[in-house]
């Protein structure tokens, strides 16, 4: 498996897996993505098999507030060059590919470029169902999440670096 920052080329890619991985309400659009590419330069990594086929992501912002806020979801804010927090707005797999640990080194990776930055944290938030997968990757449960994203209910989960 390779890993890299993603560019504007990767969009379709990107997008097929977004939508095979969130409901209509949840998934981020290609004007979104196109934003978070633009933007995101640094925290955007994507996974890509030996075939060079993209297989996964993950992007989210470095930024002062410690969790997501829905507006966020709209308009991605610019990282911080250095410090903040690591927010993590989706992780995604590529449905034929899941199951091979490939998020959890999707998260390490993320990990490993966030304490270069000296982020303090990294959040995101996930369904009620997801908390396993991420308690093994070292997240906590912090509760209930604000976020009313796509009608749903989010947990909190933080590691601190």
């Amino acid at each position: 498996m390779k890993y890299r920052f993603a560019k504007i080329e990767d969009l379709e890619d990107i997008m097929k897996i977004e939508h095979a991985s969130f409901n209509v309400d949840e998934a981020g659009s290609e004007s979104v993505y196109d934003d978070r590419i633009s933007k995101l330069t640094d925290t955007f990594l994507l996974a890509q098999n030996d075939d060079d086929k993209i297989v996964g992501f993950i992007v989210g912002p470095a930024v002062k507030d410690r969790y997501i806020t829905d507006k966020m979801f709209k308009k991605s804010p610019r990282n911080l060059m250095l410090g903040g927090h690591q927010l993590v707005f989706s992780i995604a797999i590529d449905p034929d590919f899941r199951g091979q640990g490939i998020g959890s080194e999707l998260l390490k990776k993320f990990e490993e470029n966030a304490q270069k930055a000296h982020r303090e944290t990294i959040s995101l938030t996930c369904l009620a169902d997801r908390i396993p997968f991420y308690e093994k990757n070292g997240y906590i449960d912090k509760g209930i999440s604000e976020s009313k994203h796509g009608n749903e209910t989010w947990h909190n989960m933080e590691k601190s670096l």
